[in-house]
């Protein structure tokens, strides 16, 4: 697993774990659960029974008179975390990508790996020099042992979708295949035709 996943995963867990707590704690207190089953939570533990508050009137004074800057800046504080957690989550669709592929099959062989951005680029320069195909762009994404193309192609006015989709199969996507040792992945195609301005007939 690289460092990233790793951490996303971490700090999902972490995440998970406090939602979890705080979500039981407060289920416990609407509920009244201690009283109903006999229970007794631990001295000094928050949030006991349904007419219990997170802070207590002589706790909040308390907080109050630390000045005139104490709630702003919880407040400042707290929308920061909201703001980095709104980024991690915004910014986690772009990073679904393999990273490297093992080269020859897996595991690679003396550990060698192709970075998904260099095939995905030879790829699309292979594909763009297809008849009838204006340009193209491929992107890598999912996992190293099952990762997935996505493949886009502009074709000319003049190109013929099915032939196009034959020639890079056979073509770009053969040759991904013969040079990295991997299986063909799951491959999304998306065609359109380039736009041209009239043609002027004199």
């Amino acid at each position: 697993m690289t460092p990233r996943p790793a951490l996303n995963r971490s700090l999902l867990a972490l995440a998970g774990l406090v939602l979890l707590g705080g979500g039981l704690l407060v289920l416990f207190a609407g509920l009244d659960l201690y009283r109903r089953r006999d229970l007794v939570p631990p001295a000094g533990w928050p949030l006991t029974t349904p007419d219990d508050v997170l802070l207590a009137a002589s706790d909040r004074e308390r907080w109050s008179d630390q000045g005139w800057w104490w709630w702003p800046a919880v407040i400042a504080a707290l929308s920061l975390v909201a703001l980095l957690a709104l980024w991690w989550l915004l910014a986690q669709p772009s990073r679904l990508r393999p990273g490297t592929l093992p080269v020859g099959g897996t595991p690679p062989q003396e550990g060698v790996a192709l970075r998904d951005r260099a095939l995905g680029d030879a790829i699309a320069a292979e594909a763009g020099a297809l008849p009838a195909v204006d340009h193209a762009s491929v992107r890598i994404t999912g996992r190293p042992t099952r990762h997935r193309a996505r493949v886009a192609l502009a074709l000319t006015p003049e190109g013929a979708p099915g032939a196009a989709l034959g020639a890079l199969c056979e073509g770009p996507l053969g040759t991904a295949r013969r040079s990295t040792g991997l299986p063909d992945p799951p491959t999304e195609v998306r065609l359109q035709v380039t736009r041209h301005g009239p043609t002027r007939v004199e």
